[in-house]
């Protein structure tokens, strides 16, 4: 009996110290922010870390610095962070010298689009949208012309001529002979598609949304054959728009 109860007492005695010592940590103060932003694949940043903190000054009214570590709420502090059209993902925790550690994983930037109404953002690999960076201009695919506004639900959609554009855009950068070759899309008045290349002034006619894997493997071999042995100053412009074939136009 008297075993059973110096094991109680001794129990007691551990919880009020653990208790008494989460207490203390708790009213201890916050040291400083420690920020990892993780550049993008070309080793640049969109954001950096003043964009950061005014971000979480903005929406929490105080600073970090200072505070007593009970007041600070990290699930609030990733969730504002990722809030952030800028940020893909973000970690927050305190260390043991109580400094708030940030890191931050960049959205990678696929393709800027500049519509007819003047509208100039990027999208994601992901299809979100993300306005310029004031640090950073990526050299990315650009798309201009007939382009409409776009919307959180373009890409659920069945016809939208941003979807379009989106997946041509995919099928571009996912092909390394094609990525290499186009620096822009127009999408013109009458909804077709011209690519201009990065090198020399031709464009390539590639028409409606339609059959686009086909029309791009008949160009990559037009380009890989025909054009080795016709020069690639030849034509003036190449037209894929129909099933099978490509049209060089002096």
């Amino acid at each position: 009996m008297l075993i059973r109860i110096a094991w109680v007492a001794a129990l007691f005695g551990a919880a009020v110290l653990v208790i008494s010592a989460v207490e203390k940590k708790e009213a201890s103060l916050t040291n400083e922010i420690l920020m990892d932003i993780r550049p993008l694949q070309n080793g640049n940043k969109l954001i950096d870390r003043q964009d950061v903190l005014t971000t979480i000054d903005r929406s929490f009214g105080f600073k970090m610095e200072g505070l007593s570590l009970g007041e600070v709420d990290v699930a609030r502090l990733e969730r504002i962070l990722e809030e952030d059209p800028f940020i893909l993902n973000a970690d927050v925790y305190v260390d043991a010298k109580n400094n708030i550690n940030i890191g931050i994983d960049q959205r990678e930037p696929i393709i800027r689009i500049i519509d007819h109404n003047g509208l100039n953002y990027y999208l994601d690999i992901e299809g979100k949208k993300l306005p310029l960076s004031k640090h950073f201009s990526a050299r990315v695919l650009v798309a201009t012309g007939n382009i409409p506004p776009y919307t959180l639900s373009f890409q659920k959609r069945k016809k939208h001529r941003l979807k379009d554009l989106f997946e041509l855009s995919q099928l571009i950068l996912n092909d390394p002979f094609l990525k290499a070759l186009v620096e822009h899309v127009h999408v013109t008045n009458q909804g077709e598609y011209v690519l201009i290349p990065k090198i020399g002034k031709q464009k390539i006619y590639l028409g409606r949304f339609s059959n686009v894997p086909d029309k791009l493997d008949n160009l990559k071999i037009f380009y890989q054959e025909g054009m080795t042995r016709e020069g690639w100053s030849k034509y003036v412009a190449l037209d894929i728009r129909y099933k099978g074939q490509v049209v060089g136009i002096k």
